[in-house]
């Protein structure tokens, strides 16, 4: 199915200027749905959420995400961008305050889903970048774009940690609320307008999602790579703080340092955005999948708590992050050369799949801890990137 669009941005050279400004959109908008992981503990306790189910926190959080990209971002080839994203962020702004001063699990879970229906304006803003790029271009811009967004990821969880240890876990979601909603009145008036033609009505936009998926199935390959690797990502990140606190009696403060550890990951981003331009997409799946394998193996040499398992999981958590931003760059970069006509249904579908992995990942990631410890989590996280390293055996050269 193709719906023809009367954009108003010509696919030219992105500027500097804006290639920054969407890179640190997209790093504080995705930031809403991160800053909860390291947070885990403070707010079960505060909300009574057992430890058991702690890993709902995060887990709600990426299904509302999951069903804003199903059903929110495809509107981006129906709707004008720059109002469509604005009034999204102003969503996510209202669930950020909510989430500040919930005082009950309900409460706090249902801000949660907000939070991540309103913060898919990052899946609307990347593909945004991509019609302003040239094709000889585009790995590269989506490469810096998503550095920004990664880098949000990553700084989120240090960052959340850091402001509540000095004013509580709520001046967290308060001070993004405020950030976003300033961040939505600056996108409403820089960016340029890019206007679809309403060709399709809703209904048949949303009914094209399963034509797309079916029809392509590159998209469906890369999203489940990148499933299984953010799978594991989630796992790792919202079970080690638990076992920060429990094995190494660290405080927030001692787990946003941890955190601020795996900010190293994002350089992989532009790296491999020019890399997979140079035609070196395939080997480089192949090598995001064994170092994300490699590293839960090595949190596994030294058990306990002593300084060199500390070591190995900092280790650890620097090459995960790697290894799953890079290969998400080269995801990307793979289904937005399928054309521009449904560009944004197509990052929807691919993001859509691959945070259903994650919020499977964070789900497992309270039960495997509490039942089986770090071990158990280490081996569920090992498992992830070898059933796609498998999978990934089955491409033929240039599919």
């Amino acid at each position: 199915m193709k719906i023809e669009h009367a954009v108003k941005v010509k696919e030219a050279s992105l500027s500097n200027g804006m290639t920054v400004l969407l890179a640190a959109a997209c790093g504080l908008i995705v930031a809403n749905l991160y800053y909860a992981q390291t947070l885990v503990g403070p707010i079960s306790s505060a909300t009574g959420i057992p430890s058991s189910a702690a890993g709902l926190i995060v887990t709600i959080t990426q299904i509302g995400y999951v069903l804003g990209l199903l059903f929110i971002v495809p509107l981006s080839d129906l709707l004008e961008n720059r109002r469509l994203a604005s009034a999204a962020l102003v969503v996510a702004g209202v669930a950020l305050l909510a989430a500040a001063f919930a005082r009950s699990s309900a409460m706090f879970l249902i801000a949660a889903l907000f939070i991540g229906l309103g913060s898919v304006v990052a899946q609307i803003l990347v593909p945004f970048a991509t019609y302003m790029s040239s094709e000889e271009q585009r790995g590269r811009v989506v490469g810096n774009v998503m550095s920004g967004l990664l880098l949000g990821i990553m700084l989120a969880r240090p960052v959340a940690s850091f402001i509540a240890s000095s004013f509580g876990w709520q001046a967290v979601f308060a001070f993004s609320a405020i950030v976003i909603m300033l961040l939505a009145t600056l996108l409403s008036r820089v960016l340029p307008e890019r206007k679809p033609a309403p060709t399709v009505q809703y209904g048949k936009l949303i009914a094209s999602l399963g034509t797309l998926l079916r029809h392509t199935p590159i998209l469906r390959r890369r999203a489940f790579y990148q499933a299984c690797l953010f799978g594991a990502f989630s796992l790792f990140w919202t079970s080690v703080p638990l076992r920060l606190a429990h094995d190494f009696g660290m405080s927030q403060q001692g787990i946003a340092w941890f955190a601020l550890v795996g900010v190293g990951g994002a350089i992989a981003a532009p790296i491999t955005g020019r890399l997979a331009d140079k035609g070196l997409t395939r080997p480089m799946t192949g090598l995001a999948f064994i170092l994300a394998s490699l590293c839960f193996l090595l949190t596994l040499i030294i058990p306990g708590h002593s300084t060199g398992s500390l070591v190995l999981l900092c280790l650890s958590a620097i090459g995960l992050d790697m290894a799953v931003s890079g290969n998400l760059v080269l995801g990307q970069r793979a289904i937005y050369s399928l054309g521009s006509e449904a560009r944004g249904r197509l990052n929807g579908l691919f993001m859509a799949i691959f945070f259903i992995g994650g919020a499977i990942g964070s789900s497992l990631a309270g039960w495997s801890y509490s039942v089986g410890g770090w071990h158990l989590t280490a081996l569920i996280g090992l498992a992830l990137p070898l059933v796609a390293l498998l999978y990934f055996l089955t491409e033929r050269k240039g599919q």
